[in-house]
């Protein structure tokens, strides 16, 4: 392998480690704008069931995701420890509910392992990898896959 071909391999990538439940998540931290706490929505009708609805940010509207449902878990119980990562998905910035912001992880793409065959297609769908670091497991989440385009064009 060249050096130019390691250097590549060896590429740092920063991310946002968040909690839902007592499971770990992360994304890449270029799709988040910004970390808020949590403010109620107003319910959109005929939206999708992990919807919460909307919010006022700065003059915008910005739905707001249950992530934990959007990821197939148990809907969060929602309190004011909850927090809103602003990420921008495509085109579109939503609001994603977690239950804590944990950390901000720099790894190399070699500290990423493929995600498990044991995992189910829907898991499958979301999950890039699997980050294996300092003894914690945690979901590379591609939230590209999580809203795509139709869906995101409801939200």
């Amino acid at each position: 392998m060249s050096l130019a071909a390691k250097n590549l391999t060896q590429e740092a990538n920063e991310l946002i480690a968040f909690r839902i439940g007592d499971q770990e998540f992360c994304v890449d931290i270029m799709s988040v704008r910004e970390i808020r706490g949590w403010t109620p929505a107003t319910a959109m009708p005929h939206a999708p069931a992990y919807m919460l609805g909307v919010i006022n940010l700065r003059g915008a509207v910005l739905p707001i995701v249950d992530l934990s449902a959007r990821l197939g878990m148990k809907r969060a119980e929602l309190t004011a420890r909850h927090v809103i990562i602003v990420a921008q998905v495509k085109r579109k910035v939503v609001g994603l509910v977690v239950d804590a912001v944990s950390d901000i992880l720099t790894i190399t793409t070699n500290n990423i392992q493929p995600t498990p065959e044991v995992s189910s297609d829907h898991e499958r769908q979301f999950a890039r990898g699997i980050v294996a670091i300092e003894r914690r497991m945690i979901c590379l989440i591609e939230l590209e896959a999580l809203f795509p385009e139709n869906e995101s064009e409801a939200a």
